[in-house]
């Protein structure tokens, strides 16, 4: 079979479309492969996900910049217990914010490695200093709740609400209030 007639066989499917079970057929003489339904729709909200101990976390796609592995910091004198230190990237100056001190999580145990989440925000990039990095996951917007009003005033404080998802909750984090750190 020819490269020519095989991109004859497959179908485009684009985003917004359903995508139940769709039929790629045989494609240079591999077996036959199929899509399954991912529901996708335009209300959906894509969240990229990440762990604090054993709490779930994502902060919405569009925000994200880059993640990276273990960065050098320097410390800031006399800065907020919250600010791990500044990191170069790529000739900018970043802030670092360490979530666990930020949402009043225990320290980081010995030997436990971080990982940054470079996010933006009105006043630039800034780096979240997380445990473990997730997926980035597409959720619907009718498993959206609000935050309770019983989380912790200084979690509940930067949690926009909850996603009741199959395995677990995922806590949607508002960066912009993450962010706002009290000297």
């Amino acid at each position: 079979m020819s490269l020519q007639s095989s991109d004859k066989q497959i179908k485009h499917i684009s985003r917004g479309e359903d995508r139940r079970q769709s039929d790629l057929g045989p494609i240079g003489g591999f077996e036959k492969r199929s899509a399954t339904a991912d529901r996708r729709h335009e209300n959906n909200r894509q969240y990229a996900t990440f762990f604090l101990d054993d709490h779930f976390l994502g902060v919405e796609v569009e925000k994200v910049q880059e993640i990276l592995n273990v960065q050098d910091m320097t410390r800031v004198p006399l800065a907020p217990p919250v600010i791990a230190g500044l990191i170069n990237l790529r000739g900018h100056i970043v802030t670092a914010i360490d979530l666990r001190t930020r949402l009043g999580f225990p320290s980081r145990p010995p030997g436990l490695w971080t990982k940054s989440l470079v996010v933006l925000t009105m006043d630039g990039p800034v780096d979240l200093l997380v445990d473990q990095i997730g997926d980035v996951i597409e959720v619907l917007p009718d498993l959206f709740e609000s935050a309770p009003e019983t989380l912790d005033e200084q979690f509940g404080s930067v949690i926009d609400g909850v996603y009741k998802l199959k395995e677990r909750l995922l806590l949607a984090l508002n960066i912009d209030s993450i962010v706002q750190v009290a000297g």
